[in-house]
């Protein structure tokens, strides 16, 4: 801990005695001048890597000309990613704020708005279980991580979890009051959980049947991070509404709701924030866009993800555990708890890792890192390895993309 953390600042949050200074793709620096090779990237934020060119181009030009003239006032830039989104994702509106928490908090008001004037006052939404939704009080109900119950009561009431990846127990669970399903196409916080493929599609078919609204939490996996603009992309299903966060700014905070026209019932005063659409983010938003966008950059992704997944299986191979993930969101899952060991042990030798779990390495590096990088990033994490776990153990070398979870992975407490 840094001295100075504990006598100004919250103790929110654990974190190492460096103070970054500055960054530049994907490497951070220290005061101290160390070098770091930053596979976390802002928790999957900083989608161009850090400090890109463009986008202090994009801020400075943006800043000399307008920074906010209030959200009660059109300005170019948000009118513009508003259309530009909307059309990417096949949606009719969009909203804006600064944080993935706050968009998934503004889709959740319009469930309930929709299912008050569409569904005689439904309003109980579906979740899983290990997910992550953000950490307001709405949003602590709503996600599924393990220990949140115990959490600020009383709890908001309304949501009702299941198991990732279970369509069926997501149909068991639909009742009378319900007005939406809400998930993650891929739990980024849970451990990188990527569900059985067609799941996203059963979702789709019940929401259908039933008369619900579909909610895709994209905030970690939009905005290219799995290889496709949007990870919904890969099963080809349109959810009613979706969120984007992260990446949506590149490092700047942005985030969005979508939503289609069947979805869409806000009104004057039912949403509203002082920071929201401002021109500033919109404008590096719509230039993140344009980069991302590309079906060249989107292959790239997908290519780089390939590599690393490869060298994680090669060291799952070595050390036990298995790999998971899609584009550049990817974990190890270790046979021990020795993931905390590891990020520190990586982090002395120059590398940025996040511990998703107490046995779950997440790895979240910029779209852009180079096949280089990722030889270096591997190495590093071999001998970090080698370090914790030690050397040559026997291990098993398996990667399960569609395993919904995982055993002891968490407990479903407000499942019907």
């Amino acid at each position: 801990m840094h001295p100075e953390s504990s006598q100004y600042l919250m103790p929110i949050t654990e974190r190492p005695p460096v103070v970054i200074h500055h960054g530049r793709g994907s490497f951070l620096w220290d005061e101290d001048g160390r070098r770091y090779l930053d596979l976390l990237q802002g928790w999957a934020t900083n989608s161009l890597g850090h400090a890109p060119d463009e986008l202090v181009e994009i801020l400075t030009r943006q800043a000399a000309r307008l920074l906010t003239p209030s959200p009660a006032l059109h300005n170019r830039p948000q009118l513009e990613l508003a259309r530009r989104l909307c059309e990417l994702a096949g949606m009719h509106q969009a909203h804006f704020a600064t944080t993935g928490a706050e968009a998934n908090e503004a889709a959740l008001k319009l469930a309930r708005k929709w299912g008050r004037v569409h569904r005689q006052g439904a309003y109980e939404i579906l979740t899983t279980c290990d997910s992550f939704h953000g950490r307001s009080l709405a949003l602590m109900a709503a996600s599924g991580k393990p220990g949140w119950e115990r959490l600020f009561p009383p709890h908001i009431p309304g949501f009702f979890k299941v198991p990732f990846g279970d369509a069926q127990a997501m149909r068991k669970a639909i009742g009378p009051g319900t007005v939406a399903i809400f998930v993650e196409p891929i739990q980024g916080e849970g451990g990188v959980v990527v569900p059985p493929a067609g799941y996203l599609r059963c979702l789709r078919e019940l929401a259908d049947q039933h008369n619900l609204l579909l909610i895709l939490d994209e905030v970690q996996t939009g905005m290219a991070r799995t290889g496709a603009l949007f990870a919904c992309q890969h099963e080809g299903v349109q959810p009613d509404v979706m969120t984007l966060g992260k990446g949506l700014g590149a490092g700047v905070p942005v985030s969005a709701v979508l939503a289609n026209r069947r979805a869409c019932c806000f009104e004057p005063g039912d949403q509203g924030g002082t920071f929201n659409g401002n021109p500033l983010a919109a404008a590096v938003a719509l230039r993140v866009l344009e980069v991302v966008a590309q079906p060249d950059f989107l292959s790239e992704v997908v290519r780089r993800g390939e590599q690393l997944r490869e060298g994680l299986r090669a060291l799952a191979g070595q050390f036990g555990g298995l790999v998971r993930g899609r584009g550049l969101l990817c974990a190890w899952v270790l046979e021990r708890d020795a993931a905390r060991e590891i990020v520190d042990r990586a982090r002395e030798d120059g590398l940025l890792l996040n511990a998703a779990r107490p046995h779950i390495l997440r790895l979240m590096p910029s779209l852009r890192i180079e096949p280089t990088e990722i030889t270096l990033a591997l190495d590093l994490l071999r001998r970090a390895a080698e370090g914790v776990l030690g050397q040559n153990l026997p291990g098993r070398r398996l990667e399960v993309p569609g395993e919904a979870g995982e055993k002891g992975a968490g407990s479903c407490l407000s499942a019907r």
